[in-house]
């Protein structure tokens, strides 16, 4: 769906990639990045929360960490990270953008505790439980700081993704605030949770979850009892639009992701200001049966929306013309994405080499495909930046030796 999108609003980005490709700079099974739109998109995010009076966190895991990604954030003003896990924290922390929050959405193990605090010093350290604030304020305290700790806070009637649960009682939240501020080395900083916002597909619009009245609701009985400075963090379907609703609601920080680049379910139906910075690039491998197979290992579709036809971009020479869309059958999550299976029907079947463009939601550090920073898209220089795996790390990819 995100296909249509690029095509309308970033054609330079496409024809970029497949040139590249094609030159042999970039190879398949990759998620490339425009970084010249991604500095715009943080920019523009960066203002609007800065009007609202917002601390703004910037999400990579959907780009694997990307370091280039990360460069390009801070290029756009936005100088802070919200780290999924330890690996995404140490990956941002790399490439020299801060951890603004760390345990949220995943806690920090108890032998990484030590690590996250001293080494990376996260401003916000989010924990779903007394075990976990314990072990955050012990190992701040050994670091010789103290730690900024968010309360998860849930209630039954609370939106979770299956695996996602865990928080403290919503109705306890006021007891749980004191024995944090009592932990040595640790402050009670305020609440979070996740999601409060979620996009509903019957309305094609972004609503809030039953969690933010949760969040707010807590809030008011924080601040009866004499907490009155309140860390609000409110993450989930954060775009330029939805800031102002959020604000509003009384939330003080927001973390886009996907909004960064330009690949949230309203991006895939609305024209937003943040324009599309990310496609899925393969290659053709083989033909069969009707079909041509391209290659696979990034192919994570995330399930935003129902099922629909997939299509690619085909072809040997950059092109964003329609006459090159082909439908693609992608394997099902319980299977391995060795290949996607192009429809190969019609006069001219995909050959072996071709370049295939993807335009999805993806989520990229649950996969195996490469990371490809480019740059000069926008100065019609395009030129590849850096080849990294999932972590941030710099893959051993020779034509990029052989073009720097």
């Amino acid at each position: 769906m995100f296909l249509d999108t690029l095509r309308r609003r970033n054609p330079a980005f496409i024809l970029a990639a497949q040139a590249l490709h094609q030159a042999g700079a970039i190879p398949a099974n990759s998620y490339v990045l425009d970084l010249d739109a991604v500095t715009e998109n943080a920019r523009l995010l960066r203002t609007e929360g800065d009007r609202l009076g917002l601390k703004v966190f910037a999400m990579t895991k959907q780009v694997s960490h990307q370091s280039g990604f990360s460069r390009a954030v801070m290029a756009g003003g936005i100088d802070r990270a919200v780290a999924v896990d330890m690996a995404c924290a140490m990956a941002c922390h790399q490439a020299g953008l801060r951890v603004g929050h760390l345990g949220h959405l995943v806690q920090v193990p108890r032998f990484e505790a030590a690590m996250a605090a001293h080494d990376l010093a996260p401003d916000y350290w989010t924990v779903f439980s007394d075990d976990k604030a314990t072990e955050a304020a012990a190992a701040a305290k050994a670091a010789g700081r103290e730690q900024a700790i968010l309360a998860r806070v849930q209630t039954q009637g609370d939106t979770f993704y299956r695996g996602h649960e865990g928080g403290f009682s919503a109705d306890a939240a006021v007891e749980a605030a004191r024995r944090i501020d009592a932990l040595p080395g640790a402050h009670f900083a305020g609440i979070t949770t996740f999601p409060a916002q979620l996009y509903d597909h019957a309305t094609r619009k972004v609503r809030h979850t039953p969690n933010l009245a949760t969040l707010q609701r807590t809030a008011d009985a924080l601040r009866k009892a004499g907490y009155a400075d309140l860390e609000i963090n409110a993450p989930g379907t954060t775009s330029l639009v939805t800031l102002q609703a959020l604000a509003e609601a009384g939330a003080t920080q927001v973390e886009p992701g996907n909004g960064l680049h330009g690949t949230t379910p309203l991006h895939a139906v609305e024209d937003l200001p943040e324009r599309p910075a990310v496609l899925y690039l393969s290659e053709v491998s083989h033909l069969h049966g009707g079909r041509a197979y391209c290659f696979g290992g990034g192919l994570y579709i995330d399930p935003v929306f129902p099922d629909y036809d997939v299509k690619a971009l085909v072809g040997p020479e950059p092109t964003t013309d329609a006459s090159a869309l082909r439908s693609v059958e992608i394997p099902p999550p319980a299977a391995i994405d060795y290949y996607g299976m192009i429809d190969a029907t019609g006069p001219t079947p995909p050959r072996t080499g071709d370049s295939v463009i993807f335009g999805f939601r993806g989520q990229a550090f649950v996969t195996r495909a490469h990371s490809v920073a480019i740059a000069g898209v926008s100065t019609g220089n395009p030129h590849v930046v850096s080849i990294e795996n999932i972590f941030g790390q710099p893959e051993p990819w020779p034509q990029l030796k052989a073009l720097s």
